[in-house]
């Protein structure tokens, strides 16, 4: 962790000040209640141990409550690296040098009595000290009023310049950004007719681009390149049915290759040095299961190459294009099958149990070995490999959190990097050419690791595609020539957004009401002292997702109209490990619901919320969850914007998606069985409860969605206006699962920001 991101932690102050004193037997209370080495008889007037006083200042300062990981990585920063002895009790001139890093007042090692000068200089220590005398808790307690007081000193409370809607959602320029196989051509989003379309040009020369797709129904979800073809893919209003549409230079040439109506098309494999051809899987044949075809994307022409027999969710292809790999479930259980060639059949690799989760990554160069993520006999995933006898050998693993992802490279034939995210994101290196590369970049572009994405990259990984995003920063694309060490920049993502009046995410975590620890992200309104704010709490989707330190524009939007936005990884988020995943199982509006509403109290009881001004806004499973919270806690929310959420279980599972099917009894497993968990649904499902419900309402659904379908939200509003209850609701007959049209996604962002402003300001 960077000392600018210390600073911007501490510069917004959590806690609502009190009276000098006024809180110190409580503090010693809430040091016993943490566990952190306070005798009982500990009297306010007696002295603290080091370990005291870096837990307190941890919880006061930078919203960690619980987190193992941050506070290592706080006290390494806040104590120079220096291992002090943290049972023993803490001096003055401790106490200083410590403050003095953790609010960066100087950069610079020095002496102790400078440490106290400096301390005394910026109001946190108001009386003379000598060096060795110890603090006692009353002292600490004042201490860190003044720290509080030090790092706001700069807070005018006067807010920042309002930006408009529009500016936020309209679309953000230029971005996805790849390089041409051949290195001399470059593709990239841009909008065109208000929709995303391709366009692409040449890499080293100032020329104009060609736009080479002509959407104007829909914007263009993802675009590859295939030698000189571009491939994009497509859906309908929102349905989902994603067609796979090719295109050449001149934009003369675009065709559905896959033009078969109410058919999804995934891609497998892009099959690289095979020309002209690519592996996807369609559910033509049986809308529940996708089978596997060879596609000329020339002629359109289909080879169907594996044939589904009802239960397999996954494919993955050799370096030869070989269906070698399948992964069979009945929803619940998994087994990795493998067959040595496509005549072959499939037999049983790797069984897996109830919550194991193994994700093939890609095939050795000899085909003689399986790079994969797994959480087989563990709680959190692991990068590993198998070889042909399924004898596993881990090659990367985290203590705190899963492995997310996993970089192969194939012409160097090795894993080179992990991937994963605790409070941000952050990558483990197998290859030094790699890493010099990032470090290299890292240093000219004066990021941390956290920020810097690496796009794309030729064969040779001598030329990037580099990006550059943060909770600030929208996003910048570069290209960079690590032979030459040229850095270009490509585009700036929302330029016209001014990005110091965007406001900082900052990772947070707390303890839910029977002790887990839970993670999330508090967004603070730039500008405005973090006291008595109105507050919005954000559930993500999912569940089983999880939110994370990126760039937001609905959070900024909020945070730049003066909300505190709180961000929660509730449990059955994943990224922590199966076991907090699992605990979220028949959960839904009970103990995942509490850890929402202890977090909201959390925000309450630090003082940054106002308990009669709070929020809840959520999509999908977070649309749920917002009409669980006014359902179940009816005096937590002054106002609630449900969008895209599910009212009805019953209904929700009674309509999911043909291409679900195959995880059907995952999801009984995971939210509850329609007739053996009767009660449990009924209990849980808010449109049973509707009388119980008079937080004021805004309710926005696309017609089109496969997920969560129109009736979740007609039933809800349809069962509140039938008890006099005012909602508004926005329905969107060319959306699907969220609104992606520009026009519509500024139409409802406006009309959110109205509806809190009206029941929040």
């Amino acid at each position: 962790m960077k000392k600018q991101f210390l600073l911007a932690a501490m510069a917004s102050t959590l806690l609502v000040s009190y009276p000098l004193g006024a809180k110190a037997n409580e503090t010693v209370r809430s040091l016993e209640s943490k566990n952190v080495g306070v005798a009982e008889n500990v009297k306010v007037e007696a002295p603290v141990s080091v370990n005291d006083f870096i837990q307190y200042a941890l919880d006061e300062l930078t919203y960690q409550h619980g987190s193992k990981e941050m506070r290592d990585q706080i006290v390494q920063q806040w104590t120079s690296a220096e291992q002090l002895e943290l049972e023993k009790k803490i001096t003055k001139g401790e106490l200083a040098k410590i403050l003095i890093h953790a609010l960066n007042i100087q950069e610079q090692e020095k002496s102790i009595s400078d440490y106290l000068q400096s301390a005394k200089i910026n109001g946190l220590l108001k009386v003379y000290s000598q060096a060795d005398e110890t603090v006692t808790a009353e002292e600490m307690e004042s201490i860190i009023k003044n720290a509080k007081a030090f790092a706001s000193k700069d807070i005018d409370n006067k807010g920042v310049k309002e930006i408009s809607v529009e500016d936020f959602m309209k679309n953000p320029g230029e971005s996805d950004f790849e390089m041409s196989p051949d290195g001399e051509y470059i593709s990239y989003m841009s909008e065109w007719e208000n929709r995303m379309n391709v366009f692409i040009k040449k890499m080293h020369e100032d020329s104009e681009p060609i736009r080479v797709t002509s959407s104007t129904d829909r914007d263009i979800i993802a675009s590859f390149w295939k030698d000189d073809h571009i491939l994009y893919l497509k859906d309908n209003g929102g349905d989902e049915n994603f067609h796979l549409y090719s295109s050449g230079f001149n934009g003369q040439e675009e065709r559905d290759l896959t033009p078969y109506p109410g058919v999804q098309v995934r891609v497998i494999s892009g099959l690289s040095g095979v020309k002209d051809e690519i592996l996807i899987g369609m559910n033509k044949e049986d809308p529940t299961v996708f089978d596997v075809y060879r596609l000329n994307v020339k002629t359109g022409d289909l080879d169907h190459v594996a044939k589904n027999p009802g239960n397999i969710a996954a494919w993955l292809a050799d370096h030869e294009g070989k269906i070698r790999i399948a992964i069979e479930t009945d929803g619940v259980n998994s087994t990795v099958l493998y067959r040595e060639t496509e005549e072959d059949d499939f037999k049983p690799f790797v069984q897996t149990e109830e919550s194991d989760a193994i994700t093939p990554i890609a095939f050795s160069k000899d085909n003689q070995s399986i790079y994969a993520l797994s959480n087989k006999g563990r709680d959190k995933s692991e990068l590993v490999v198998f070889d042909l006898d399924a004898n596993e050998k881990v090659l990367y693993s985290n203590p705190q959190v899963d492995v997310a992802i996993g970089f192969y490279d194939k012409k160097k034939d090795a894993i080179i990097a992990g991937g994963y995210i605790t409070d941000k994101l952050h990558y483990e290196f197998f290859d030094k050419d790699l890493e010099r590369v990032f470090k290299q970049l890292e240093d000219k572009l004066q990021v941390t690791e956290s920020e810097l994405l690496l796009n794309d990259y030729n064969e040779d990984m001598t030329k990037f595609i580099v990006f550059v995003s943060s909770d600030k920063e929208f996003g910048t694309y570069y290209y960079y020539d690590s032979t030459t060490e040229e850095l270009t920049k490509l585009t700036e993502l929302a330029s016209w957004l001014d990005r110091d009046a965007m406001s900082d995410m900052h990772p947070i975590s707390y303890k839910s009401r029977d002790g887990l620890t839970i993670h999330g992200y508090l967004t603070l309104p730039k500008n405005k002292k973090p006291e008595n704010l109105p507050l919005i709490v954000n559930p993500h989707g999912g569940p089983w997702a999880r939110d994370s330190w990126v760039f937001n524009p609905e959070v900024q939007l909020l945070a730049n109209r003066g909300y505190a936005v709180l961000q929660v990884n509730f449990r059955s988020s994943i990224g922590y490990g199966k076991a907090f995943t699992d605990a979220g199982d028949k959960q839904w509006g009970l103990k995942i619901q509490d850890d929402i509403t202890d977090g909201v109290q959390w925000a309450i009881d630090q003082g940054i919320a106002d308990p009669d001004r709070v929020g809840i806004y959520g999509a999908s499973f977070g649309g749920y969850a917002t009409l669980a919270g006014i359902t179940y806690t009816p005096d937590l929310y002054a106002a609630a914007v449900d969008y895209v959420g599910v009212s009805n279980i019953f209904t929700l599972l009674d309509t999911i998606p043909p291409y679900w099917e195959t995880m059907r009894n995952n999801l009984y497993n995971r939210i509850g069985h329609p007739v053996e968990d009767k009660e449990l649904l009924e209990a849980v499902s808010p449109v049973f409860h509707a009388d119980k419900i008079k937080t004021p309402l805004f309710v926005a659904q696309g017609a089109n969605d496969p997920r969560v379908n129109q009736a979740e939200s007609d039933q809800i509003v349809e069962a509140l206006r039938k008890r006099g209850v005012d909602v508004e609701y926005m329905l969107k007959e060319n959306e699907g699962h969220g609104f992606e049209n520009e026009e519509n996604k500024i139409e409802f962002y406006n009309a959110m920001i109205e509806f809190f402003d009206k029941h929040l300001k």
